[in-house]
């Protein structure tokens, strides 16, 4: 390899990270909506079972919206807090080693990369000369595969996260509410089940997996949890009780 194509091989890999991680929000969005598109629909869908008028339709289905981007919100910033929070443990841990016990901390660098197959010589000016550019950010790519920049905020994940719970969710409330009463039951299945496969197949082609067998199979969760709110809500209409 000449020292020409070199560089270029360097400023690649910054980007095949952002790469990666772009694909990691993307993925996590599309469970989102998966997860907006199931869960309001078969609320619509067994409100739908025991009545034809749209307005509790409409109330239950915004407030499934509401309640389930509120829920998927918070509990995403609950998770990211959390990891955010040992992330930044380990950081300050790291710090606090480097400034104490500097020498320790260079054989420690030193022999993570005799581990990884480098001579003793070669290992230990290595890490002399990472140490030397950012002593913090060796140690942390090195022992805790951390990249001190790329912590998640736990604000802009419970953002994203209640978006793409309402990007999903929308779908089943149009469905369920804009066509007429005697076919807004079936039509809102077609359309769930239909988005529903190709959220599995983009979730599978994000992640590397069968886009057939992802399908599949939330296609035929989707269609479970369907078919039993809406039999759920037609029994109890049938029955008296509401």
């Amino acid at each position: 390899m000449d020292s020409a194509s070199a560089p270029a091989l360097h400023e690649n890999e910054p980007h095949q990270n952002d790469s990666a991680q772009r694909l990691n929000w993307l993925r996590a969005g599309v469970l989102g909506a998966n997860d907006g598109i199931v869960s309001v629909a078969a609320i619509v869908v067994g409100v739908a079972g025991v009545t034809t008028q749209s307005g509790p339709i409409l109330v239950a289905g915004t407030a499934g919206l509401v309640g389930g981007a509120v829920s998927m919100a918070l509990g995403e910033y609950v998770s990211v807090s959390s990891q955010k929070d040992s992330q930044e443990a380990l950081i300050e841990k790291e710090r606090l080693e480097l400034r104490e016990q500097p020498e320790e901390e260079l054989e420690e660098l030193t022999a993570i990369y005799r581990g990884k197959g480098l001579s003793l010589d070669t290992a230990r000016t290595v890490a002399r000369e990472l140490t030397a550019h950012d002593a913090l950010s060796a140690h942390l790519s090195a022992e805790l595969n951390i990249d001190e920049k790329d912590i998640v905020s736990p604000w802009h994940a419970a953002f994203a996260s209640a978006v793409a719970f309402i990007a999903g969710a929308i779908l089943p409330m149009l469905a369920i509410l804009l066509p007429p009463e005697n076919i807004r039951v079936p039509l809102t299945f077609g359309a769930v089940l239909a988005a529903l496969a190709a959220t599995g197949a983009l979730g599978a082609w994000i992640g590397g997996g069968s886009k057939m067998r992802a399908a599949v199979r939330v296609v035929v969760g989707g269609a479970l949890a369907l078919a039993a709110t809406y039999s759920i809500g037609n029994l109890l209409g049938a029955s008296g009780v509401l």
